[in-house]
């Protein structure tokens, strides 16, 4: 099955310039694999050395936040949409 991965402006390019990506996978986890065997550049900004999700990078599997769901266990079908969108600090010092 086929699902979109969204990818932020802040990493397109390590995604030779390609902000959305289809891959196959039955779980949020193996479409990130195979995204990963197509664009291995992503791996160190989005993945810690542990495989977990750094603490920065949120991903959303249709509007629903997978850490709220199964994380990478997360089933998916075909069509779904997942999107990584990176955390934002700031504000005044």
């Amino acid at each position: 099955m086929a699902v979109t991965i969204e990818i932020p402006s802040a990493l397109v390019q390590f995604s030779r310039n390609e902000d959305e990506i289809d891959v196959s996978g039955s779980t949020v986890g193996a479409a990130f694999d195979n995204l990963l065997a197509q664009h291995d550049a992503l791996k160190s900004h989005l993945f810690e050395d542990s495989g977990e999700f750094r603490s920065f990078v949120n991903v959303y599997l249709n509007d629903d936040d997978i850490r709220q769901l199964s994380g990478r266990d997360t089933p998916v079908a075909d069509g779904d949409l997942i999107q990584i969108v990176p955390s934002i600090a700031g504000g005044w010092t």
